[in-house]
C-alpha cells in the first residue's frame, strides 16, 4: 500500500489527479491510500510524516506549495515530493526542498504516469521490501534484496537467494507481476533477474553472483534498457 497525498486548490486538477491515480492502480496492479487536501495549510495541520508520496501544487491561495514543502521537510526527510505547476521557473526551486520531480499543467496522464512510476520505484528501493512465497508446508518471507534471480523450472519457481535456493510452486508470469516493479528484469523466458545484483553483461550473459545467466536475443534489448535506467538512478 502506497500512501499518497494530493495537495491542490483547483477542483478540476484535484479530480483529474485522483482519477489518474485510480487509473494507474488498475494498469499497474498497485494499491494506493489517497488523501486529498485543498491547501498547503490543510496538510500541515495534521502532518505526522504519514505519507510516502506528496503531489503538491505550488501556487495555492493560502499556503503555497513551496512553503508547505519547506515545513514538511523539517519534519520528514524521506517523503517523495512531486510538484504540480504551470510555470517551470517555480518547479526549478524544488531542489531547495529535495523534490524528486515536477509535472506541468495541463497534466497529461503519460507524463504523470512516468513520474509516479519513478517515485514508486524509488520507494521500493528505499524500503527494501519483502515478498511472501509459498513453500512446501507453508509460506516463507523473503527480503527482496536477498534474491539474486528467479528461475522457472516446470511448474515451480526457484528463488536463488543469499541463503540458498527456495522452491515454490508458481509460474514466471506470477513472479513478474510480483517483482518487476521492484527492479527485476526478465533476461529470457526462464530467468527474472534482480538488477541490484548484476555485476555486468558479457557474451550475451548477465553476470550475477558469480553466475552467467544467458540473455535471449529478444530479451536482451529490454534487459539492457532496464539495467541502464537502474544504474543511472543509482548514481
Amino acid at each position: 500500500m502506497v500512501r499518497i497525498a494530493v495537495v491542490e486548490d483547483e477542483q478540476v486538477y484535484r479530480e483529474q489527479i485522483v482519477e489518474y491515480l485510480h487509473r494507474y492502480e488498475e494498469e499497474h496492479k498497485e494499491k494506493f491510500q489517497v488523501s486529498v487536501y485543498r491547501d498547503g495549510d490543510d496538510i500541515l495541520q495534521e502532518y505526522k510524516a504519514q505519507f510516502d508520496i506528496i503531489l503538491m501544487d505550488i501556487q495555492m491561495r493560502f499556503v503555497d506549495g513551496m512553503s508547505a514543502a519547506e515545513e514538511i521537510r523539517r519534519q520528514d526527510a524521506e517523503v517523495t515530493l512531486i510538484f504540480i505547476t504551470n510555470m517551470t521557473q517555480y518547479a526549478i526551486r524544488g531542489y531547495q526542498v529535495d523534490a524528486m520531480d515536477y509535472v506541468l499543467k495541463p497534466v497529461s496522464y503519460f507524463s504523470f504516469g512516468q513520474k509516479l512510476f519513478k517515485a514508486i520505484e524509488r520507494l521500493a528501493r528505499r524500503h527494501g521490501g519483502h515478498v511472501t512465497v509459498q513453500v512446501k508446508g507453508g509460506v516463507r518471507r523473503l527480503a527482496v534484496s536477498d534474491i539474486y534471480y528467479v528461475e522457472s523450472e516446470g511448474h515451480n519457481l526457484l528463488y536463488h537467494t543469499k541463503n540458498g535456493t527456495i522452491v515454490s510452486p508458481g509460474t514466471m508470469k506470477y513472479a513478474v507481476e510480483m517483482l518487476e516493479k521492484l527492479h527485476f528484469s526478465r533476461g529470457n523466458k526462464g530467468y527474472l533477474i534482480n538488477l541490484e545484483h548484476v555485476e555486468g553483461v558479457r557474451d550475451k550473459c548477465a553476470q550475477v553472483n558469480g553466475e552467467n545467466l544467458l540473455l535471449s536475443r529478444l530479451g536482451m534489448k529490454k534487459f539492457m534498457q532496464d539495467l541502464t535506467r537502474y544504474w543511472g538512478e543509482m548514481e
